[in-house]
């Protein structure tokens, strides 16, 4: 796993890392001694102390055993995992299509009650339309070289945003206004989800800004596109991975620049103003 741009994911691995050296010191094993009980060099013992080396779960159950500690081994195991979700490679998650990553994250958008989600570059995916999710995730999934398998993900992460109609939840939406403009989609496409982005602005549950062009009083740049969810997790997504925040000074300071972005950011008849020449110049 490559070494992640969120110090969540790392501070997660240094913990991990930890545990494990202190389990080999409490054994009375020197480094040399456990590798050749595990049957690997030295060095792979220094990479994995280190946190260099995530461990795989064969590296942690004979890690335990060399420690004679295998009742620790499932407590590791879990921890080796959560250091691993915290920074997935798109490819990774997308081994087996798109469809099975929005419907395992269903559970978090049910339990969610407050989202803010920025954009940079695409529409959120809360408020896209089938085919408007049809031509991203098409591109997608071409680009990443992954299963295709986009009808079933696009009907998946529908199924996924029909929160938005109901009660008891609140959804903060920024978007640049270079998105209204993308090249992403069909026209036809794009002028059905610019006309759907004006029916959404409707809902009482949400709150959608237009962060416009040429702002020179801007005090915070564009970033890169994240979900926050509630106080409790950040979402960022690169062009390569998808990177998980938990640490809560982390989650802090996204909540603390998407605050700075709301201050900037246009709403109501503006904000619709701003949408309708976008859907005006699709011709």
């Amino acid at each position: 796993m490559p070494s992640s741009p969120s110090s969540s994911a790392q501070q997660a691995r240094e913990a991990l890392a930890a545990r494990l050296h202190d389990l080999r010191r409490a054994s009375g094993l020197t480094s040399q001694e456990l590798a050749e009980r595990c049957g690997w060099y030295k060095s792979k013992t220094s990479r994995i102390e280190n946190a260099r080396t995530l461990p795989s779960d064969a590296d942690i159950r004979a890690w335990c055993r060399a420690c004679e500690a295998t009742d620790e081994t499932e407590d590791l195991l879990a921890a080796a995992r959560h250091a691993e979700t915290l920074y997935v490679q798109w490819r990774r998650l997308h081994r087996s299509g798109l469809r099975q990553v929005h419907e395992a994250s269903r559970p978090l958008y049910e339990r969610t009650r407050l989202f803010r989600v920025y954009c940079s570059t695409v529409m959120p995916g809360l408020v896209q339309t089938p085919g408007y999710a049809t031509d991203l995730l098409s591109a997608i999934t071409a680009f990443q070289g992954t299963p295709d398998d986009v009808p079933a993900a696009v009907a998946a992460r529908t199924a996924r945003s029909r929160i938005l109609h109901g009660s008891g939840r609140r959804f903060m939406l920024l978007i640049e206004e270079a998105v209204l403009h993308s090249g992403v989609g069909t026209p036809a496409a794009m002028a059905e989800q610019l006309g759907y982005l004006l029916e959404v602005m409707a809902l009482p549950t949400v709150c959608l800004g237009i962060l416009p062009f040429g702002d020179r009083a801007r005090k915070i740049w564009p970033l890169e596109t994240f979900m926050i969810f509630d106080e409790a997790r950040v979402h960022v997504e690169l062009l390569t991975a998808r990177v998980t925040v938990t640490a809560p000074s982390e989650v802090s300071a996204y909540a603390r620049a998407f605050a700075d972005l709301a201050q900037l950011a246009l709403y109501g008849a503006s904000a619709s103003a701003r949408i309708t020449t976008a859907l005006a110049a699709l011709g």
